[in-house]
This record gives structure tokens, sequence and C-alpha cells, in this order.
């Protein structure tokens, strides 16, 4: 086997699946992961050379890779059990054995990147082994040696199926990988031209016809390497732009923690703040920054009793809502503007899947006796900024965050609703949209009614949690409990009924708007100790140009004033905020039009048409397909057509009989006839055999070597006898030999044209001597 030949393949195979790797660096982004595609890659190629110098079998070379698997495997891709940093443990072993098989479901249940967490490193380790070892493999010890280039395309395959959904540069990755292929599949065909072994060394080399096939083989092969490799650029810069959505793996596999089977938080509001919980010490925090908010949990779901985490109709939610994934490593909040904190977290009497935390997440650490279990049951939603560990906190857990804290929301009168889509609301308070109705001011933006409506809740409501020494105030947020909020004089309430109502009439406003669950603890140099009475809920609302903000919409805690309920119209709500009359307000639009651009899904399309540009894009897609495939053997038959019609219209009769001839040993090559080498005319023709062969050897002999030259010999009948000797090469042929040999492109390489040269430079040499010698009258 030649050396040339083996450095070659290895080089090509390293630098395909080092670009085809590539493809799984979003799922990483980790050092951890380019040791292992190096070190994999090299350990695959040494495999897959060793095998093809010893002629090994195929399920030796097989148990050659499992055994490079299980000693290369733990170090590479569980390199936290890796004893000394670079020798197998057992208990990597054990960790290393059961993620061969599960750690593809486990990856693709993951918020990304991640890292070298557990064994996630598994599934790569386990793809750039094989690909590398069977790759080379095929290269060096098979005929069909471009079978190869499956390999690195698998490998590109299986890093976008197991990678994240939003692409960032597929075109310019696929790209890369093909231009590497083109030139590895060149490279091939050349090794294969010049008589390199492509098998073991019992091989025979191929024939010494076959090695000149000719530059022109060459210049076709690379042309159209290049004309698929433009159609196919041009494809992935369509079909795959760089923030083209991509339906991946891990869109299609259910996440492993269902919010809805939990009670809402929201639920349990009232229970910090009885008399046995209020003064109970629940976390202790430090690095919190001055009036920073706690987040329990973001409920955006509301049904007229709860409002809840997450969507029961993911389709009505958008699909996002209520997703958890896990989160081994960090996730990407540079899109989040605002301060970077970090916060410390100690657990004390507080329990409950939910984790207290602050903004948006990147990373998490957790300490304490319970850090593994709480590690590896932690999932985080980054639409809600809502964390959970199936486990539960309980009191000596602790934990270490960081997340960027988004920067305040700006002036509320150019406030612009954003373009989230929430569940739609369904059950609305019969009272709110009264009430919304003389709170907003026709000609205001919706900034400013939102600010209005705000400004209503704050300075109309009084707080009362309904405890002991207060007014009475039921728990709760249905909707007949907001109607009786509403209703009261003065109304009475507390964050729980504020921020559900602030929460929907932002919606009727247009904004998409959720609550959020917490904790606003008074903190001294970023510490404090938060308890049951610092709960507390506000809303977020999303805007154009600040994204998801939060807002205060619960009134300061003041005196409340003695209701009088037997003469309510007196006590009606504050002049200032009075609408203009009913019917002028009612017919304005503004409040519930943005709310159905918002909330409410697109509507459906028409069945029929859907189906038809579903067909007219399959169709359309599978004939690019099958043009990409046939555009070779097109143009081969292209460039045949070509030739024979230059042939045949050539200038002088001379050239277009000779050009006959050269046709039909085109076609004599192209079936596969064996002819001698350097044959002259009459060889080949009794290579074919039958008379008519012979005939038109000896009259394109005489049109070429006679003194009167293609005097006398009509063209037109040369080639109506070359159609016939081509029709009879056909027949008894099997369809397929009669298509192998229309794609054939030996002719092009060797042809009776170069013989016919030859032989004819000799006989006109020959026949001119003979003349001279000849004298007059003989």
């Amino acid at each position: 086997m030649s050396g040339r030949f083996v450095l070659g393949n290895t080089v090509a195979v390293l630098a395909a699946t080092g670009v085809a790797a590539a493809a799984l660096w979003p799922v990483y982004q980790t050092g951890a992961f380019v040791l292992l595609v190096v070190v994999a890659a090299v350990v695959g190629c040494g495999i897959a050379i060793l095998g093809a110098w010893r002629r090994w079998p195929a399920w030796l070379v097989g148990v050659c890779t499992i055994a490079g698997y299980l000693l290369i495997g733990v170090p590479l891709a569980v390199p936290g059990r890796a004893l000394y940093g670079f020798l197998p443990s057992l208990t990597g072993l054990a960790e290393l054995v059961p993620a061969t098989a599960l750690g593809w479901k486990q990856l693709v249940t993951i918020v990304l990147p991640v890292g070298s967490y557990q064994a996630l490193l598994v599934p790569a380790l386990i793809l750039v082994l094989l690909s590398t070892v069977i790759g080379l493999s095929v290269a060096l010890r098979c005929r069909a040696a471009e079978a190869a280039l499956l390999g690195p395309v698998l490998l590109f395959v299986a890093g976008i199926a197991l990678g994240p959904s939003q692409a960032r540069t597929p075109t310019l990755l696929g790209l890369a990988l093909f231009t590497l292929l083109v030139i590895w599949l060149l490279w091939l065909n050349l090794e294969r031209r010049r008589g390199r072994l492509l098998v073991a060394p019992t091989s025979a080399r191929m024939p010494a016809a076959d090695r000149r096939m000719g530059a022109a083989r060459a210049v076709v092969v690379a042309a159209l390497a290049l004309t698929v490799a433009i159609l196919a650029g041009t494809v992935a810069a369509v079909a795959l732009p760089p923030t083209a959505s991509r339906d991946v793996l891990r869109t299609r596999v259910q996440a492993p923690f269902d919010a809805r089977a939990y009670p809402s938080p929201l639920a349990a509001f009232r229970n910090y703040l009885q008399p046995d919980r209020a003064d109970v010490v629940l976390f202790d925090v430090e690095g919190l920054p001055a009036g920073g908010r706690i987040r329990l949990a973001t409920l955006d779901d509301y049904n007229g009793v709860v409002y809840a985490v997450g969507s029961a109709d993911a389709a009505a939610a958008g699909p996002d809502s209520g997703t958890f994934t896990r989160l081994p490593y960090r996730l990407d909040q540079s899109a989040v503007r605002g301060d970077e904190v970090t916060l410390t977290v100690s657990i004390r009497e507080y329990d409950g899947v939910w984790v207290p935390g602050i903004g948006a997440l990147e990373r998490i650490e957790f300490t304490g006796d319970g850090a593994a279990a709480r590690r590896e049951s932690f999932v985080y939603n980054d639409l809600g900024g809502t964390a959970a560990v199936l486990t539960g906190l309980e009191n000596g857990d602790s934990y270490t965050s960081t997340a960027v804290v988004p920067a305040p929301a700006g002036d509320l009168a150019d406030a612009v609703p954003g373009p989230a889509v929430l569940p739609a609301v369904t059950v609305l308070p019969d009272g709110l949209a009264d009430t919304l109705a003389g709170v907003v001011r026709p000609g205001d933006s919706a900034g400013q009614n939102l600010q209005n409506m705000l400004d209503f809740l704050t300075s109309t409501g009084y707080v009362s949690h309904g405890t002991a020494g207060e007014p009475v105030s039921r728990s709760g947020h249905g909707a007949d409990r907001l109607d009786e909020l509403l209703d009261d004089q003065p109304m009475l309430g507390d964050a729980e009924q504020y921020a559900v109502t602030a929460a929907l009439m932002a919606r009727q406003l247009g904004f998409p708007a959720r609550v959020v669950m917490g904790f606003l603890p008074a903190a001294d140099n970023g510490a404090a100790r938060v308890t049951g009475a610092d709960v507390s809920a506000w809303i977020e609302v999303q805007t154009q140009a600040d994204g998801w903000v939060a807002l205060d919409p619960n009134p300061p805690v003041r005196d409340i004033p003695v209701s009088q309920p037997d003469d309510p119209a007196p006590i009606a709500r504050p002049q200032t905020v009075l609408p203009p009359p009913a019917p002028e307000t009612a017919e304005q639009p503004e409040p519930s039009q943005p709310e159905s651009q918002t909330v409410d899904p697109p509507a459906a399309a028409d069945p029929f048409w859907a189906t038809v540009r579903l067909v007219v894009t399959i169709t359309a897609w599978s004939l690019l397909g099958l043009g990409l495939l046939a555009a070779p053997f097109l143009a081969i038959v292209a460039a045949k057509w070509r030739r024979r019609r230059r042939r045949r219209l050539a200038a002088r009769p001379i050239e277009r009989i000779v050009g006959g001839w050269r046709e039909f040993a085109d076609s004599v090559t192209d079936h596969g006839v064996p002819v001698p080498p350097l044959a002259t005319r009459t060889e080949l023709a009794r290579s074919v055999g039958g008379v008519r062969a012979l005939w038109l050897a000896g009259e394109v002999d005489r049109a070429d070597f006679a003194p009167t030259g293609a005097a006398g010999i009509d063209p037109d009948g040369i080639w109506v006898s070359v159609r016939e000797l081509q029709n009879s090469l056909r027949s008894g042929l099997s369809r397929r030999d009669r298509l192998r040999a229309v794609i054939s492109v030996r002719s092009f390489g060797r042809y009776a044209k170069r013989t016919a040269e030859r032989d004819g430079r000799t006989k006109r040499t020959l026949w001119r001597a003979g003349e001279r010698t000849k004298g007059p009258g003989q």
C-alpha cells in the first residue's frame, strides 16, 4: 500500500472530521471538546491504518475500536472521573458505559452549551471515533474509496441534529466541508489515474490503458464538482440563513420537567404572611443589589382561577412557554442589557421546587451536602427566568448564581408593545373592562395608558392581607376575587390581587404581560435575611425598546379609610380618573385592538392552499435534488453530443469521414470492447467483428491514405454506417449496460482518434514511399 496514498487519505479524513465536528461546537463550547476531537480523530485514524496494514477483518477492527473507546473514553468524555487526568477509572467507566446508550437523550433535553457536564461528551466521542475509523478504513481498503466521504458528512448531519434550534453559520461551515470533500474526491480520482493502490497489496495494479484516461476526464470531474459546489452553496444560503430556525432533535423531545404538575406558587401567597411564618427566615442572600427583586417563579397563563407557570396548550402559548431544560454549564445572556450580579443563597426554612434567583441566569453552582443531587435535578426556563429542582430545596442547601439584571424601564409614555406571544386569556373579571375604560384616555399612546393604569391602582387601592387587625380581604386571584377588588370601596387587596389585575389590564392595552412572584427584602450592603413578610408580586411587561421590564402595581402601605357601604354613590372613584362619557369611550378601539394582535394566534391558512404549497415545495426540492444528482451525467451526455456534432459538421469531407471513424472508435471504447493497444483501424474492426466494421475501416483508410483522398467516398454514407454499427454494439445489452455506455467517460481519455492518428502517419509514410519506388506506368 502506497505511503503517499495512506498519508493523503489520513490528512483528508482529519481535515474533514475537524470541519464536520465544528457543527457540534454550539453544543459544548469548551476546550475539553476540542481536545476530544483531536485525540479521538488521531486514535481512530491509527486504528484504521493499523487494520489496513495488518489486513485485519472487520470484526477485529471493531474490537480494537471498542477497546480504544474504553481506554480514552473516561479521560476525554468524563474528565472529572479520570485518574491523574489521563487514566480511566472504575467510577468513570461506570458512567461511560451507560452514557453510551443514554447520553443521546440527555443531550437533547438540556440547555446548551453543556460543556463537560457529567458524561454528555460521550456522544461526541462516539461520533468522531466511528467517523474516522470507518471513513479511513473505507478509503484505504475498498475499491469504492469515494464512499469514505460519507463519514464526515454523517458527522456533520449529526452535529446539526444534536445542535441548537437556531443555526449560526450553517452556510459557511457547510461550504467549507463541501470544498474539502470535493478536493478529496478529485485527489482520489487523480490517484486512480496514476495507478495508486486503493486496496491491500494483494490487489493487482490497474491496466496501463486505464491509467491513460487523459486530462479531459479530470477537467470534466473538476467542472462538475465546481458546478455542484456553487449550486449547493446557493441552496444553503437561501434555505439556511444564519438566523434560520431549525427543526432538530431537541425540539422534538419532551422536556423532563412539567411545571403544570406542581401547584402555582401564587396560590400559596398568603401562607407566607401568616403569623407563624411572617417572621421566619426562609433563606439568606448575599450580593443582592439595592432594590433587587428575588424571583421565585414567572406566571404567564391565566384561566380565570389561577395564574400558572407555563400553558397546558403549547400550540397557543408558543414553543418555550413552560419548557424547562437542564442547565449543566452556562447560558449566553449577552443579549440582555443590564449588570452582572453574583448572588449567594443559603436555604433555611424555605422548602419547595422553585429556586429563588435574580435576573437572567447565566450559571449556577450548588454547594453543601446535597449539591450533587440538586445539580442533577436542576432545570431552567429561560423565557420566564424561572428555575426549579425536581428534588426540592431544603435546609442546608446553598448555591451561587451569576445572572444579568436588566436595566430599569425607561419612560413608559414612549413604550410600544413587544412582539411576545402569550397564552390567550379566555376568562376576565366582569368589571375589568369598565374599570379600564375609565382609566385610559382617548388620544393617549399605549405606553401612556399603561402608566395611567398603574397610577390608578397605586393611588386608588389599599393594602390589606386580611390578617388580624386588618380589614377583611379574601385571598386568591380568581375572576370573582378580582371583581370584588374592583367593586370594593375602597379597593382592598394585596400584591396577589393587584399584580394579577395589572397584568390583565396591560394585556388588554396590547402589552405582553406576566405576573412574577418573589420577595422584596431590604438589603444591607448586599446581604439580607428573607422572611415570609418579604413576599411580594409584581408584573413584567414587554416593550420593543427595553424587552421585559419589571413594574410594581402595588399601592403603598397607608391607612385604610372607613368604608361607607350604605351610600355607595358619593364614594365613587376619584373624579380625576373618571373617564369621558361612557358612549364615547365605549367606541374607542384602543384597549382591545392591540390585545388581539399580541395574544390571538394567527388565522388558520386555507387547508387546500396549504396542501398545494406543501406539494409544490416538496416537488421543487425533489427536482432540485434530482437535478444535482443527474447534473454530472447530463454534462457527460452533452459533451458527447457536442463532440459528435462537431465531427459530423466539419468543413472538409476528409474531416467528416475520419470524424465518423473516431465516433465509432469512441463507441467501441465506451462499450468496453477489448481492443489491443495501438491497434490500427483494421485491427479495431476485427476486435468488434463483422463485415461492416471491416468495410468501414477500409473506406476510411482509403479516404485518409489514397492519393485521390476522399474523392468518391460519401461522408454521409460513412455516418450512416457508423450509426448502424453503434446500434449493433447496443443490441443484446441490458438497459443498465446501455446506460453505462452512455455515461462512460473512457472515450474522453482514450479513444480511437489517437490510434488512428499514429497509425495514419505510419501508413501515409509507407504509402508515399511505395509510390516513389514504382516506375512510370507501374
